[in-house]
């Protein structure tokens, strides 16, 4: 499972995507309806199998895959220039809108809907 979270979140073959939050979520949309292409049942079987674990180490994996994605996330959020100074605060953190675009990233899969344009609004209206 980590080899195919690993081709789905591949690093990017154009890297600015990691300078721009709304390239990265376009670039995370694209990549998430890539992975249902290439992978059918990946993530519905993914998701189960860990949910049907109540082993440490399957959590442990789960949690570091999703963490991984969660982290380079973050890194995009703080490296974008265009983010406005006040956008975080200590009550809504760049790691919490992480958590929000990430989920609406996962609600997409479940819908199989790879239209990002209402998350990008959100992100537009949030940060800009």
């Amino acid at each position: 499972m980590a080899s195919i979270w690993g081709d789905i979140f591949r690093h990017p073959d154009d890297e600015t995507v990691l300078d721009d939050t709304l390239a990265c979520v376009r670039w995370m949309y694209r990549q998430m309806e890539y992975g249902c292409q290439k992978y059918p049942g990946f993530f519905t079987h993914h998701s189960l199998s860990f949910m049907q674990q109540d082993t440490a180490d399957g959590k442990r994996r789960m949690h570091h895959a999703w963490q991984h994605i969660l982290d380079q996330l973050c890194v995009v959020l703080k490296r974008d220039p265009r983010v406005r100074p006040d956008a975080f605060t200590d009550q809504f953190s760049a790691e919490q809108f992480a958590e929000v675009l990430f989920s609406l990233v996962l609600s997409a899969v479940i819908r199989q809907d790879f239209d990002p344009s209402a998350a990008l609004e959100i992100t537009r209206r949030t940060l800009y």
